[in-house]
């Protein structure tokens, strides 16, 4: 397992897939929707799918990446505990685990903002994600694509 963590982090960005956690959270507390259906995170751009009845106004959009820059600039420590997966199901959705996963979870928290199970890199602090910009979107047949960036603190 742990040689596939390792393969598993070298890909990622943490600065986005941090972010990746922050929109996820919002979009539960602004939309009701549950975690990402679909994600592709790179270091350029990224990408989420959302399941939602509706598309989000321009209005709604605009607030969406308010929200993430407000929770960024909280701050807020990037924590990571190892939890038994009985004593995790009170935390974290365990629904998109797989069957085989082992009893003890890797818990990741942003802050008191977020937590998830997750064996990505992340951050230790959302002070070094930069700013979070959602660049295009599309809603088709209940599902809303987000597609983002970041402007890296070097850019700023």
């Amino acid at each position: 397992m742990i040689s596939q963590l390792n393969e598993h982090n070298k890909q990622e960005y943490p600065p986005m897939h941090t972010a990746e956690h922050i929109l996820n959270q919002t979009m539960g507390r602004m939309f009701g929707s549950p975690r990402s259906r679909n994600t592709h995170i790179e270091r350029k751009k990224s990408k989420c799918d959302y399941m939602l009845k509706k598309a989000p106004t321009e209005k709604e959009v605009q607030a969406i990446e308010d929200k993430v820059n407000e929770v960024i600039t909280m701050n807020l420590p990037v924590t990571e505990e190892f939890v038994k997966k009985e004593d995790a199901k009170d935390l974290v959705d365990l629904s998109k685990l797989p069957n085989d996963v082992s009893d003890t979870l890797r818990i990741v928290r942003v802050g008191d903002y977020d937590v998830c199970a997750c064996i990505g890199s992340h951050v230790e602090n959302t002070s070094e994600i930069g700013s979070f910009k959602i660049t295009t979107h599309s809603f088709d047949n209940g599902r809303w694509r987000v597609r983002f960036k970041l402007n890296e603190l070097d850019e700023a």
